[in-house]
């Protein structure tokens, strides 16, 4: 029986990430796993998150930013972390000083890096970012220019180690022609570039090129490390999208809210802001304690988004608000005030999931799971 924690709450179940890591090696053979915990773990829990990962055998993870590296250490987390994106110059002694790797998101910012670690002293660990298509960051190594002197010249600037070279695929969640075919070359390409290193004489170290989709639709390519972030969290982007592999993923995230009051409205009344349900009946009304300031997106609105009651589904009626809104339970017995209302997961035989919410607002599950407010408490699912 669940109880009630908050007014609105999410519990985790962390020890099915195990079971998710298992999954995920089945697909890529002796290729290691980075675990990406940015965006405070997709919404997960990024130091929870990675203290499971690491117990898993994970000895290594990506964020976004330093401060997000900075947190996963004061956290105590100690495997490997590389910085994927951009850390500001007056941030670069917190590399040297935490042991972070990072990310060279262009030359001349390799050089700026550069300079720093020799008026330091000291050496700074790096990956090169290789951008075979996706145009991000990086340096492009494509068919219209190959820019392989630059990536000579960063594995051999002064006071820094280049460990490792990955690049990132675009459309790795298309099965189409156009986009298997972009995706395939840009494997080629990235395989090109970790060639000419060695040809060169220079080692191009760790090499990772696979995201999520890219695990799913192209498994074992044989690099040393992919990046899955959604995928040991038992999700994938979109249900709906086809992939190549069958795995056995346990979402690990559920979602609650309580009931703060019932009550019947009449035929012909309205709810919400600008009146957008007209009850075309009496009809009862439970009000629950989740809004748009939570994460529950207010585009979803009318759009016949359902969440399970005592096991029901039932539909969202009229505008979602900052901290509230309103449920049809009229085909609901003794519903009250209390009552657990499920936004994501399971009651009963029936479940609800975060596809379901990204749907209805046209969106992802990457950026759903991301958008649930830092208000909303992560807890532990107890077993």
């Amino acid at each position: 029986m669940l109880e009630s924690y908050s007014r609105s709450w999410t519990e985790i179940n962390y020890s099915a990430i195990a079971h998710n890591v298992k999954e995920i090696q089945k697909l890529v053979g002796k290729t290691k796993i980075m675990g990406i915990v940015k965006a405070n773990a997709y919404g997960h829990g990024d130091v929870e998150c990675a203290r499971v990962l690491a117990d898993c055998g994970i000895d290594f993870f990506g964020v976004s930013s330093v401060d997000e590296a900075l947190r996963l250490r004061q956290g105590g987390i100690r495997e490997s972390i590389l910085i994927l994106g951009y850390t500001p110059p007056e941030h670069f002694h917190y590399l040297v000083e935490k042991q972070i790797t990072q990310s060279l998101v262009s030359l001349e910012y390799a050089k700026k890096l550069s300079a720093y670690a020799q008026s330091v002293q000291n050496c700074i660990h790096c990956h090169c970012k290789v951008d075979t298509g996706m145009n991000r960051t990086g340096i492009i190594y494509q068919d219209q220019e190959k820019n392989m002197e630059a990536i000579f010249e960063e594995y051999r600037l002064p006071g820094l180690k280049v460990e490792g070279i990955f690049s990132h695929f675009p459309v790795s969640d298309d099965l189409g022609s156009e986009s298997k075919a972009f995706t395939q070359h840009q494997i080629e390409l990235f395989q090109e570039v970790c060639n000419r290193l060695k040809s060169e004489g220079l080692d191009p170290g760790l090499r990772h090129i696979q995201n999520s989709y890219g695990i799913l639709n192209y498994q074992d390519l044989g690099m040393d490390y992919c990046r899955p972030g959604l995928l040991y969290m038992g999700v994938t982007s979109d249900d709906e999208i086809p992939i190549v592999s069958q795995p056995d993923f346990i979402p690990i995230l559920s979602w609650y809210a309580n009931i703060s009051l019932v009550k019947w409205i009449h035929k012909g009344q309205t709810v919400s802001y600008g009146r957008h349900f007209t009850a075309i009946k009496d009809t009862k009304v439970a009000t629950i304690s989740v809004g748009y300031a939570d994460g529950l997106h207010r585009i979803v609105s009318n759009q016949g988004l359902e969440v399970l009651v005592h096991g029901k589904r039932c539909p969202i009626i009229g505008n979602i608000c900052m901290d509230q809104c309103m449920v049809d339970v009229t085909n609901v017995a003794d519903v009250q005030e209390g009552d657990i209302v499920v936004i994501v997961g399971q009651q009963g035989d029936q479940k609800v999931t975060i596809d379901e919410i990204s749907r209805k607002s046209h969106s992802i599950n990457n950026e759903t799971l991301c958008a649930i407010s830092s208000r909303v408490p992560r807890l532990r699912k107890r077993d």
